[in-house]
C-alpha cells in the first residue's frame, strides 16, 4: 500500500513559505522609522485604553467647582481642568478608549459584511451586478453624511455610532476585497485549484482569501483612523457618545465655547485624535509597504 505525501509535501512548502514571508515582512518593518514610531504610538494607545480605569488620576465625571479653568500643572491636574473642573488628562485618557472602540467596532463591522460581499462579487459574476449597485449607492452619499444619518436614525450611544461607522465603511472595503479577488481568480493556481474539481467554497476559503487577507489587513488599519475621525464628528455633534461619558469629540464641542478663556481643554483632545489618526495611517502605508511583492529583496 502506498501513501501520496505529495499533499503534504505542498502544505509544508506552502507553511514554509508563508512564514518567511512574515518574517520578511517584519524585517522591512523593522528598518522603517517611520513604521516603528507610528507602531510604538499604537501600543502605547492600546495600553492607555486597556488600562484607562487605573491611569486615569482622576473619576472623568468627577467635578471641582473651585478649579475650574486650571491650567495645565496647577490645583494637581496635569493638563488642567474644564469648565466644570473636571480633569482633563483623565478625560483624554477615557477619551481615547472610547475612540479606539468604536473604531475597532467599526471596522470590524464593516469587515464582517464588507469582505464576503467583496469575494462573493469578485469571484462569482452573477453576484456581481446587484453587489455592485449595492456599493454604487451606498457610495453615492459622503461617508460622513451616510454616518450622521445612520446614528441619527439608532440614536446616540458608543454601540450605534460604531454600527453607523461600520455600515457607512462597507462599500469601500467591498470594492478593495472585489478588485483583489478578480485578480487572484486570474492567477493560474486557481484556475488548477478549479480543473482538478475544487468547488467554489473550497477555492475561496482556501485559496483567494489567505492570499487578499494582505490586503484586507492594509485596508482595516487605513479603516480605523476614519472610523475615529468618525466618532469624533458624530459626538460633536451630540449623536455619538453622551455626556457625562467621555469622548474627544464631546470634550471639543464642549470646549468650542470656551477656547479663549482655556484653550488647552480644546486643543489636547484635538492634538490627540490628530495623533492617534495619523499614526494609523503611517503604520498602514508602512505595512502596504512591506507586503508589496515589488519591494525591495532581502
Amino acid at each position: 500500500m502506498t501513501v501520496d505525501t505529495a499533499p503534504v509535501a505542498t502544505t509544508q512548502q506552502e507553511t514554509s513559505h508563508e512564514a518567511s514571508r512574515r518574517v520578511r515582512v517584519i524585517r522591512r518593518l523593522r528598518r522603517n522609522p517611520l513604521a516603528v514610531i507610528s507602531f510604538s504610538v499604537l501600543v502605547l494607545a492600546l495600553l492607555v485604553a486597556v488600562l484607562a480605569p487605573w491611569l486615569a488620576p482622576y473619576a472623568p465625571e468627577q467635578t471641582d467647582f473651585a478649579n475650574t479653568f486650571s491650567p495645565p500643572g496647577t490645583a494637581g491636574h496635569l493638563l488642567g481642568t474644564d469648565d466644570l473642573g473636571r480633569d482633563v488628562l483623565s478625560r483624554i485618557i477615557l477619551g481615547t478608549r472610547a475612540s479606539l472602540q468604536v473604531g475597532l467596532l467599526a471596522v470590524a463591522t464593516a469587515m464582517l459584511i464588507g469582505v464576503p460581499l467583496g469575494l462573493a462579487s469578485g469571484y462569482v459574476q452573477a453576484f456581481d451586478s446587484v453587489i455592485s449597485r449595492f456599493t454604487d449607492l451606498l457610495l453615492a452619499f459622503p461617508f460622513l453624511i451616510l454616518a450622521v444619518g445612520l446614528a441619527a436614525i439608532r440614536g446616540a450611544s458608543l454601540g450605534n455610532a460604531a454600527v453607523a461607522i461600520g455600515i457607512a465603511q462597507i462599500p469601500g472595503i467591498t470594492r478593495v476585497v472585489r478588485s483583489d479577488t478578480l485578480r487572484l481568480k486570474s492567477l493560474d493556481f486557481v484556475a488548477a485549484s478549479v480543473v482538478d474539481g475544487a468547488g467554489d467554497l473550497w477555492v475561496l476559503t482556501r485559496h483567494i482569501l489567505p492570499n487578499a487577507t494582505s490586503v484586507i489587513l492594509v485596508q482595516a488599519t487605513v479603516a480605523i483612523p476614519s472610523a475615529i475621525l468618525g466618532e469624533a464628528v458624530l459626538s460633536f455633534l451630540g449623536l455619538g457618545i453622551q455626556p457625562p461619558a467621555p469622548s474627544l469629540g464631546t470634550m471639543l464641542a464642549t470646549a468650542q465655547q470656551f477656547a479663549a478663556r482655556a484653550p488647552w481643554a480644546a486643543v489636547l483632545p484635538g492634538v490627540t485624535i490628530m495623533v492617534l489618526a495619523l499614526a494609523f495611517n503611517v503604520f498602514g502605508d508602512s505595512l502596504r509597504d512591506a507586503l508589496d511583492p515589488k519591494g525591495s529583496r532581502e
